[in-house]
């Protein structure tokens, strides 16, 4: 699921090429996608774009008159720019989004589709598609600690908690700890006030790091290659494969479909987390959220 930093990079983007154009057609290839009526998508056509923002994980496109087009990716929607209008097909293609300047076409690989549209009108209407995540790139060491006590949950489960914190997943969850030397299932309601401090600083620095490679990654057009497994991560989707920090092998907890990594030397005093006896621990202590 695209996180924090591949969605800001998406919404710079996307400002240089369609603030100020008009939307001209929203074109759904998916009955699946829009899931609001009220106002009909139609009423959208002819404003103009005045804003763009990051919601959490969702991405808002502001109009003229108030409306908003609230996109969310979930796990395989991606977005790509087209100079031109294009024609719609294939399985993977679910909407394209016209404008002046050209088109931003919406896809989602396999076949469980789980993107979704609303177009609302107003701020409180935007409001509800905030989870009420604090930024964690804007938010003080306060802030950010009473957000980490406000429950006694796994650190996993509280990063990366849309209610918490904004933006961060299962992918920068991972990388952030493991900065962090902390492990995933430490309890927040037993960390000491160093401990906290240290994993702030890994939080602001591994988000904005990665969200500057983002960005000079995809400078000179727009990002197509945007992905949760990245050669450049430290332990996220490399199981099996040496911790860049001490070189020990990079383990997992595996629970349902859902899957973390973490350095056993680095950031659990050398034990190897074993799934069967954590699985009720993580039954309460992961979040399906997003």
């Amino acid at each position: 699921m695209p996180e924090l930093p591949d969605l800001d990079v998406y919404i710079e983007r996307l400002d240089e090429r369609v603030r100020g154009t008009m939307l001209a057609d929203v074109r759904i290839h998916s009955p699946f996608l829009l899931r609001s009526v009220d106002p009909p998508l139609a009423d959208a056509f002819g404003k103009h774009v005045c804003e763009l923002r990051r919601i959490g994980k969702r991405i808002a496109i502001g109009l003229e008159d108030e409306f908003w087009l609230v996109l969310h990716l979930m796990v395989a929607g991606r977005l790509h720019w087209r100079d031109s209008k294009i024609k719609l097909g294939g399985k993977q293609q679910l909407a394209a989004f016209d404008f002046a300047s050209g088109t931003v076409l919406l896809t989602e690989a396999g076949t469980r589709k789980k993107a979704s549209l609303h177009l609302v009108r107003g701020a409180r209407a935007l409001a509800e598609h905030d989870p009420g995540g604090v930024e964690p790139l804007e938010c003080s060491l306060e802030t950010f600690t009473d957000r980490l006590r406000r429950h006694n949950r796994t650190l996993k489960r509280a990063l990366s908690d849309p209610g918490s914190f904004s933006g961060i997943g299962n992918a920068y969850s991972d990388e952030i700890l493991h900065a962090a030397c902390l492990s995933p299932l430490q309890l927040t309601g037993k960390l000491e006030q160093r401990q906290i401090e240290r994993l702030f600083g890994a939080t602001v620095e591994t988000l904005s790091r990665w969200r500057e490679r983002l960005r000079q990654e995809s400078a000179s057009g727009f990002p197509e290659k945007v992905t949760a497994f990245r050669p450049q991560m430290a332990v996220h989707g490399k199981f099996g494969e040496p911790c860049p920090t001490c070189g020990t092998t990079v383990a997992r907890i595996r629970y349902k479909d859902r899957e973390t990594n973490y350095c056993p030397r680095c950031q659990t005093d050398g034990r190897v987390l074993a799934d069967r006896s954590l699985s009720r621990l993580l039954k309460d202590g992961w979040t399906d959220s997003v």
